[in-house]
């Protein structure tokens, strides 16, 4: 994948609580996400369930995710 593929967004669709939701993320934060989730033993959907009950409430899920993504890419844990 070229860096022009990785900027470019994805919507995906995962199920949160019982309720479905998009988010769209560049594919590289996508490429990090499926990683630690990987790493971790969990699917996507997991991880991302598990970003999403740590958030603070006033924090979009999106953001969470790229804020996630970004410590794992420095090589540091967010929880």
């Amino acid at each position: 994948m070229t860096e022009t593929d990785l900027a470019r967004f994805q919507k995906r669709s995962v199920s949160l609580s019982g309720h479905r939701t998009s988010v769209s993320l560049e594919r590289a934060f996508w490429a990090v996400l499926e990683a630690a989730a990987k790493r971790r033993d969990l699917s996507l959907a997991g991880l991302i369930g598990e970003i999403d009950r740590a958030r603070a409430e006033d924090q979009n899920l999106a953001s969470a995710l790229r804020l996630f993504a970004l410590k794992e890419a420095q090589g540091r844990h967010a929880h």
